[in-house]
């Protein structure tokens, strides 16, 4: 049945234009073709990834946090309770009005100290400052060099200036050390990012993210193992070009540099609303989409590759509206650049603040009603 399975997913009819198959990407008079088996290398630099991010964000991420004030918020720490931590962990972080009334009934606390307990057990579990200084300043580092390493990659390709060279002699294109290198540590990258994505801080557009990251592997696999690798080389670049000015905006947001995160943002904002919006679909697409099929018959490989071209394009559209929505707010109002996708609960922590406040006004003037004190005129009466 495997073999079976195997013998229809690798038929040349799925993944080359007619008159073309595996035979014509086979080592020959020294030149060298992309193969399948290639892939299995991503992912002992996957593992090799992850041990360097934890070796990073203690020895150079961590100091660096340090060296740019990145302060942590002062965290509540709620008091065990069982009947509270049962429903938090097994029914719903966010009990509904109808569940605090029933809680405070089984608990004997107030509905105030029901939803008090709550806003802080929430708050405990949100990733801490440090840390997402720390995933960001990783992100960045690779980003920005992997950039540096495509660019000085492609400088010298016909294809990064005429994106129609992409197809000369296609699928017989031989690979060279340069492109392999990129593809694998790029698919080793995205591979590492899928595996710790448990413990990453989980931000409000999640899902997307786990959407892009399967389609960006799967892109990146069936690309190679086809040969559209100079079209895979150009969408890495196209992609790594403003990510890296996202995560140094994260950084100095983190740190509280706010001038600097929002200037960093707005150049962001125009170099990615350029390159996904404008290069991405009317440069690459165009030349994946609309000139091969002037130069072969489109197959189930052509289809393949541009529809998850067009799921990544989709991503793009999404991260655009937030993008805009944060760029108009800043340039309108002069407001802080906030991360439309950062995670949730951002505002627990303000709430905790203004009850301290209360908490401290009460044990200085005594129990509060509509904004005044209340006196104590209970006095005992003398006989």
């Amino acid at each position: 049945m495997l073999s079976r399975l195997s013998e229809w997913f690798w038929q040349e009819r799925l993944w080359f234009p007619e008159g073309l198959g595996w035979a014509d990407l086979e080592d020959r008079d020294g030149r060298i073709y992309a193969k399948a088996s290639d892939l299995w290398a991503a992912l002992p630099i996957a593992l090799v990834f992850l041990i360097v991010r934890q070796v990073f964000e203690r020895t150079v991420a961590t100091p660096l946090a340090s060296l740019l004030g990145v302060k942590e918020t002062k965290r509540f720490q709620v008091p065990h309770n069982p009947i509270l931590e049962s429903y938090y962990c097994d029914t719903n972080k966010h009990p509904s009005q109808i569940s605090i009334v029933s809680l405070s009934k089984r608990t004997g606390f107030s509905e105030r100290q029901v939803q008090r307990w709550f806003r802080r057990r929430r708050n405990q579990d949100r990733p801490s400052l440090l840390k997402k200084f720390r995933e960001a300043s990783w992100r960045f580092t690779f980003y920005l060099l992997a950039f540096i390493a495509g660019l000085a990659a492609l400088v010298d390709k016909p294809w990064l200036y005429d994106l129609k060279a992409m197809w000369e002699g296609f699928p017989v294109l031989t690979l060279l050390p340069s492109q392999y290198w990129y593809y694998m540590i790029e698919l080793g990258f995205y591979s590492s990012l899928l595996f710790s994505v448990a413990s990453d801080v989980k931000r409000k557009d999640f899902k997307e993210q786990i959407v892009h990251h399967v389609a960006t592997i799967l892109l990146i696999s069936f690309s190679w193992c086809v040969n559209y690798i100079r079209a895979g080389t150009l969408i890495m670049l196209v992609h790594d070009s403003s990510d890296y000015l996202l995560e140094s905006a994260k950084m100095f947001n983190y740190a509280g540099w706010r001038n600097a995160c929002n200037y960093i943002f707005i150049v962001f904002a125009a170099v990615f609303i350029v390159t996904r919006l404008f290069i991405f679909p009317f440069r690459i697409l165009y030349c994946t989409w609309v000139y091969p099929v002037t130069v072969y018959e489109p197959f189930f490989g052509y289809y393949f590759f541009n529809g998850l071209l067009m799921v990544l394009q989709c991503l793009h559209i999404f991260w655009a509206i937030l993008i805009i929505r944060i760029a108009v707010r800043f340039l309108s109002n002069n407001e802080k650049v906030d991360d439309e996708r950062s995670d949730k609960e951002e505002t627990d922590e303000s709430d905790d603040e203004d009850e301290e406040k209360e908490e401290k006004s009460v044990a200085k003037n005594g129990p509060v009603q509509n904004g005044h004190t209340v006196h104590n005129n209970n006095h005992s009466k003398k006989e």
